[in-house]
């Protein structure tokens, strides 16, 4: 009786030939640069990179003077939480239009809390907040997921209805600066280790939401309800929970906007948070958050709000006039919409050549 030898990585004779798994061929430098293009948030926060450093060549006092780092955290902080809770809605593929009004509901809220109530402890007026944009969030959502409404039709009616009902609550009143408490209005300015405190509960949110999405049941659920939500329904998950949920922590973070906001800018009139439902859903695109849902991170849309933010800061320093100022953001809404779509395309593909192969 012969015996047979086998020398590592030759298949015995007469079996088949078994599955061998080859170090890669590309260098660490191809490594990494693919690494870098196939990770949206790396990208983005390399050209957020990019655009600091050409304002600050142009005009060194960008990032290096006395305010100038605290302006470049503070100043997209309160975005940052709007574009976090919009992000969770876009990944069920949905969207929330109304965030800016009730930006200004809980803005206005949490003015005449302090000026009707004196000495009212501030723990209260933030959860009275949250509260409140709670709420609002869950009418949102209560009558997409159970009326079975597009959200985008839903949430651009309460955008003027939540708009009407602090139009007729303020109307031409104006809280001011003076009608609040000197340690509410110091939230708005104070830091810790030269970091602005409003960019820490801003980082703070998001990585509770950020960790709640990647490792919980239900953040899960979110990402499949995105992909497909008829599959998602057939396959037994809690779609209607889900969106509904995902609408609550939408209004929440901008409730909890509505009073940093407060603290920010000292001046609550009716028209606070005009026109930032539109920055949130902006943000959330540009950090690569799919429009059509399913895919994305709220860690991407906070560099996103960051980049918007900046941008609209570096542009005038860079010569750019207004009229380019917003071809640019808009001109990085269809990038990142059509580099989402090429991405999709290209993973379908390869689906079906790796189906077709087996």
């Amino acid at each position: 009786m012969s015996e047979t030898s086998t020398r590592p990585g030759t298949p015995p004779a007469g079996g088949d030939a078994p599955a061998m798994t080859r170090p890669s061929s590309m260098s660490t430098v191809s490594r990494v640069t693919t690494t870098v293009l196939r990770s949206r948030e790396i990208a983005i926060a390399l050209v957020l990179v990019a655009v600091i450093a050409a304002a600050t060549i142009k005009t060194p006092s960008f990032l290096f003077s006395s305010n100038s780092w605290r302006d470049l955290l503070l100043t997209p902080a309160i975005l940052m939480l709007l574009a976090v809770g919009q992000a969770v809605v876009i990944i069920t593929r949905n969207v929330d239009l109304s965030v800016g009004s009730v930006l200004a509901i809980t803005a206005y809220l949490t003015g005449r809390l302090f000026v009707d109530n004196p000495g009212i402890p501030m723990v209260v007026v933030f959860l009275a907040a949250l509260v409140v944009g709670a709420a609002l969030g869950l009418v949102n959502g209560l009558v997409v997921a159970l009326g079975k409404v597009p959200a985008l039709v839903i949430t651009l009616g309460t955008l003027y209805i939540y708009r009407g009902i602090v139009l007729t609550w303020a109307g031409s009143n104006r809280i001011n600066a003076s009608d609040m408490p000197d340690g509410f209005l110091a939230l708005g300015t104070k830091q810790v280790l030269s970091i602005p405190v409003l960019f820490l509960i801003a980082v703070a949110v998001l990585a509770v939401v950020g960790y709640f999405l990647y490792t919980s049941r239900s953040g899960r659920d979110m990402y499949a309800i995105g992909s497909d939500p008829d599959a998602a329904e057939l396959y037994g998950l809690r779609v209607r929970s889900r969106l509904v949920g995902a609408f609550v922590l939408s209004g929440a973070l901008a409730g909890l906007s509505g009073v940093l906001y407060a603290a920010r800018y000292g001046t609550i009139s009716s028209g606070a948070g005009t026109g930032m439902e539109l920055q949130a859903v902006a943000a959330v695109v540009i950090g690569g958050v799919a429009i059509f849902g399913g895919s994305g991170t709220v860690w991407g849309a906070a560099i996103g709000a960051i980049l918007l933010v900046t941008i609209n800061r570096a542009l005038p320093i860079l010569g750019i006039q207004d009229f380019w100022q917003q071809a640019v953001v808009g001109a990085l809404i269809l990038g990142a919409i059509i580099l989402d779509r090429v991405l999709s395309a290209r993973r379908t593909r390869k689906l079906v050549e790796a189906r077709d192969a087996s």
